[in-house]
């Protein structure tokens, strides 16, 4: 079988980046380093302005999708309907992560 030359090239190149990319990589060059648990250059804020209970959550992100189905894709309201999802759904995580014991 063929040498795998993309793969090689790949190691190079993350072998010979700055310490500080490898170390936010999570691994000394060997590529990997992605985790999805790992936040993506923004810490998440819980906006505390939502509701406390998750019924009422699930009734605001329902009516958050259902404006982001009727809007034209990429357009000002998709795009905030999408945002009022993440901030919901950040919410539900938090209320599920503070039950007792832990929804989530």
């Amino acid at each position: 079988m063929a040498k795998d030359k993309k793969k090689d090239r790949h190691k190079a190149k993350a072998a010979n980046a700055p310490a500080e990319r490898r170390a936010e990589r999570g691994s000394e060059g060997t590529g990997g380093g992605h985790h999805a648990a790992r936040a993506h250059g923004r810490a998440t804020q819980v906006d505390a302005s939502l509701p406390g209970t998750r019924p009422e959550l699930m009734e605001l992100h329902a009516a958050a999708r259902a404006r982001r189905n009727g809007a034209a894709l990429d357009s000002p309201a998709f795009r905030a309907a999408v945002m009022d999802l993440e901030r919901i759904e950040i919410r539900i995580a938090a209320v599920d992560r503070a039950a007792d014991p832990p929804l989530g």
